[in-house]
């Protein structure tokens, strides 16, 4: 096996609320195992990635969140000067307006939801049958801050918190319909066995607070394999090889994605999760041919 440079390219703790270190653990897990394995990584933040060049390294590894950063590692990745885990345009898939519009065409198991114009009301037609309650979410990005997702009760709410978005200057906004049932996060490789699901309320493991909405979870039987499987399509249609996310199980077992992310952090199970991304970057890489 011959070896290879690495460039790693961190997050920027803006993007990793409430869990900078526990998105700076997997990142240094997976680098440690590269070099374990007889590889050598050059570690850079996401500002240096972004004003300075790399040292000619081809193999990226990156957590990078900004859309600054984003757009230079999808130009570099068309250019085929780089090969990226996860890619640029996985990325930037996994934010929210892409991400709902993907999974939905794709026929991904996924809440009923709208995406809206702040300047625009919703109608109230349209909102009463499907979205009392629902959920208010940032269109154009990830939760950054726990304003960024908003669980509405009625109509008249749901304009207001709209126009608090505008406000804050955020023009489109997408709409959840609620789902009832239990509420399970699931960390994920692509290309490998590696797949860990668990209530995040016994884990102690949220970032804003949020899961408490659906309460505690009351063990609702579904198909582990099931969850597994719609997980990869979903990882396969939004180009994602490290990923994580949320679903709701219903009463009758039925699963849906509510939230799918890029390179989450992985913390109840991380060094299991190390090994199988590093081991699938080393894999990915060696058949790229740069």
């Amino acid at each position: 096996m011959r070896s290879l440079i690495f460039a790693g390219i961190q997050r920027y703790s803006l993007f990793s609320p409430n869990h900078v270190g526990n998105d700076a653990a997997i990142f240094s897990a997976v680098a440690q195992y590269l070099k374990e394995n007889g590889h050598q990584v050059n570690m850079y933040t996401e500002q240096e990635f972004l004003t300075n060049s790399l040292k000619g390294e081809k193999y990226i590894f990156t957590m990078m969140r900004s859309k600054a950063s984003v757009r230079k590692l999808q130009k570099l990745e068309e250019k085929e000067d780089c090969f990226a885990v996860n890619s640029g345009h996985g990325i930037e898939n996994c934010t929210r307006e892409r991400m709902t519009t993907l999974l939905l065409e794709n026929q991904i198991s996924h809440p009923r939801s709208l995406i809206w114009d702040t300047n625009d009301g919703v109608p109230e037609a349209l909102i009463k049958p499907v979205f009392e309650p629902c959920w208010l979410k940032r269109a154009d990005f990830h939760a950054i801050h726990r304003e960024d997702v908003t669980f509405v009760r009625t109509s008249a709410e749901l304009q207001e918190v709209i126009a608090e978005y505008a406000l804050r200057g955020i023009e489109r906004v997408v709409i959840n319909e609620h789902l009832k049932g239990d509420l399970v996060k699931f960390y994920g490789v692509a290309g490998t066995d590696f797949f860990y699901w668990f209530y995040p309320q016994e884990g102690n493991h949220s970032k804003f607070g949020l899961e408490e909405i659906n309460g505690a979870p009351s063990g609702i039987p579904f198909s582990e394999e099931g969850l597994h499987q719609l997980c990869s399509d979903a990882a396969k249609v939004l180009d994602v090889t490290v990923y994580g996310g949320d679903c709701i199980v219903a009463p009758d077992g039925t699963i849906r994605i509510i939230d799918f992310n890029d390179w989450p952090s992985f913390a109840p199970c991380r060094q299991e999760a190390a090994k199988a991304i590093g081991g699938i970057i080393i894999r990915k890489v060696e058949n790229v041919g740069l």
